[in-house]
């Protein structure tokens, strides 16, 4: 039933204060390590994505594991682990025209972002599955499929 809510008040699937503070904790430890000069974590180089959030308007710093694509063009996958989008997936797609990224030690970068689709989207995500297998074991244990997006600078 769509606007149900669990006890508290949360949708089913978000995660609770706790959850949010731990992960508010670590993101923020990992946009330090990006910006001063050291973007990796556990095998995938990370980049800060700087969105604005789709309801409060506020601005967002996400670190995100991505992956090389043609020119300039990065590939960011929104797998959030959970049974829908992480929130920067839906703020970066509400706002697409605020959107931009920081590489490990650099300043940030005004991007475009587009959400691949269909045989793109295919071709895409063979190339992160066989550079992150992580990523495709994930997928195969959800119950969506993982928007696919590219970020091409402006």
């Amino acid at each position: 039933m769509a606007g149900k809510q669990q006890a508290g008040g949360r949708r089913p699937g978000t995660p609770g204060a706790f959850s949010r503070w731990t992960q508010h904790r670590m993101n923020a430890r990992m946009n330090r390590k990006v910006r001063r000069g050291r973007g990796s974590f556990m095998g995938m180089d990370v980049l800060i994505l700087n969105t604005v959030g789709s309801r409060s308007g506020q601005p967002r710093e996400t670190p995100v594991a991505w992956f090389p694509d043609e020119g300039d063009s990065r590939l960011i996958v929104a797998s959030g682990g959970g049974s829908r989008n992480p929130d920067w997936f839906d703020n970066l797609m509400a706002h697409p025209d605020r959107a931009s990224i920081e590489l490990p030690g650099e300043e940030p970068r005004p991007v475009t972002p587009q959400q691949l689709e269909g045989g793109e989207r295919e071709r895409a995500w063979q190339r992160i599955a066989e550079a992150q297998p992580r990523i495709a074991k994930y997928q195969s244990k959800s119950d969506r499929q993982y928007p696919v997006v590219r970020l091409t600078q402006r």
